[in-house]
C-alpha cells in the first residue's frame, strides 16, 4: 500500500491542451472516446513510455525481493498441528472449490468483485472520460497521487479505528462515501476551471476503497479462520473477475451505463454483506441461547429431586 503514491507520479509525465467542444462530451455523457480516441491527447514519446514502463516493472521486482528477504515466514497454525506436512496443489485447488458451498462465501463474494469493478473505473474510465479529457493526460499521474495517499493513509487509519467502532460502521462509511460520489459523477459536467474537483473525487475514492482494500482481508480472516488459504484464493478470483469484467466491458460502453453498473453491484454488494453479518449474529445468539437453557435444566432437574 506504501507505494501507491509512485504508481502515480509515473503516471504523470504527459500533454496539453483541451478545445471547448470536447468538454461537451466528457464525464457521464462520454461515449465517443470509448469507442475512438477523438481528444487532443496524443501518445508520449516511445521512449518515455519504455522507460516509465522499466521503472514500474523494477520496482514490482524489488518489492517481491524485499519480501522475499526479510519478511519472516507464517506458520500456519492448522499446518503446526497436522506436523508441519504441506498439502499438495490439488489438495488445495480442491478446498478452494469445496468452500465454495459455503453460503458466507458466496454471498461474501461481491465484496471483492465489486472491490475489483471499482478500482477498474478509476484506473480505466475516471482518468480517461474525466481528467485526461477535461485536464490532459498530464494531470493522470497527480490525481491517482491524490487517491493513493488518501487510500493510503485510510488504511493505516481504519486499522486502529475499527477496534472502537467495529466493521460495520466502516463498511457503511465505504459504501455511503462511494455511492456519493457516483450519483455525483453522473451529475457532475467536468471543466478544467474546476480543478480542485478531480483531486476530491479521486480522494474520496481512495477514502473508501481503503475500506474494502482492509476491511475485506479481515473479515474473510475472522469468518474463515480454519480455511483460510482456500478463502483468500477465493477473495482473489472474485477481486480478478471484477477487474475482468469491467475492463472488458469499459471500451464499448458509455460512462453513465458503467456508472449505473457500479451503482447495481454497490447496492447487491451491501445487501449481500448485510445478510452475512445477519447469519453471523444468529449464529453467535444460538450458543449464548444454550448456555443459559443449560442452568436452567440442571435447576429443574435438581427441584424435581
Amino acid at each position: 500500500m506504501a507505494t501507491e503514491p509512485w504508481k502515480g507520479l509515473l503516471q504523470t509525465e504527459t500533454h496539453e491542451a483541451i478545445p471547448e467542444e470536447q468538454l461537451l462530451s466528457c464525464g457521464a455523457s462520454d461515449c465517443l472516446m470509448a469507442a475512438a480516441s477523438t481528444n487532443s491527447t496524443q501518445r508520449p514519446s516511445q521512449m518515455l513510455v519504455y522507460t516509465l514502463l522499466g521503472i514500474y516493472t523494477g520496482s514490482g521486482i524489488l518489492a517481491v525481493l524485499l519480501i522475499a528477504m526479510f519478511l519472516e515466514p507464517i506458520k500456519d497454525a492448522q499446518q503446526e498441528s497436522e506436523g508441519e506436512k504441506k498439502l499438495p496443489f490439488w489438495s488445495t485447488l480442491l478446498s478452494t472449490l469445496r468452500l465454495l458451498r459455503d453460503k458466507r462465501l458466496c454471498l461474501l463474494g461481491l465484496l471483492p468483485l465489486y472491490s475489483g469493478c471499482e478500482q477498474a473505473f478509476l484506473a480505466g474510465d475516471y482518468t480517461r472520460s474525466y481528467t485526461t479529457c477535461a485536464l490532459g493526460i498530464q494531470f493522470v499521474g497527480y490525481v491517482m497521487i491524490c487517491f493513493s495517499a488518501t487510500n493510503s493513509l485510510c488504511s493505516v487509519l481504519y486499522g486502529s479505528l475499527s477496534q472502537h467502532t467495529g466493521r460495520i460502521a466502516l463498511y457503511a462509511l465505504g459504501a455511503v462515501t462511494h455511492l456519493s460520489c457516483i450519483i455525483a459523477l453522473l451529475l457532475w459536467k467536468p471543466h478544467p476551471h474546476q480543478l480542485a474537483v478531480f483531486f476530491v473525487f479521486s480522494g474520496l475514492w481512495g477514502v473508501a476503497d481503503a475500506v474494502w482494500q482492509t476491511q475485506n482481508n479481515a473479515l474473510y480472516g475472522v469468518l474463515f479462520e480454519k480455511n483460510k488459504e482456500a478463502a483468500f484464493a477465493n477473495y482473489r478470483l472474485w477481486e480478478a473477475l471484477g477487474l475482468v469484467i469491467a475492463f472488458g466491458y469499459s471500451t464499448f460502453l458509455c460512462v453513465n451505463i458503467k456508472l449505473y453498473i457500479l451503482l447495481g453491484v454497490l447496492s447487491l454488494t451491501m445487501l449481500a454483506y448485510g445478510a452475512v453479518e445477519y447469519l453471523e449474529a444468529k449464529n453467535l445468539a444460538r450458543p449464548a441461547a444454550s448456555e443459559q437453557t443449560k442452568p436452567a435444566e440442571g435447576a429443574g432437574a435438581e427441584t424435581a429431586m
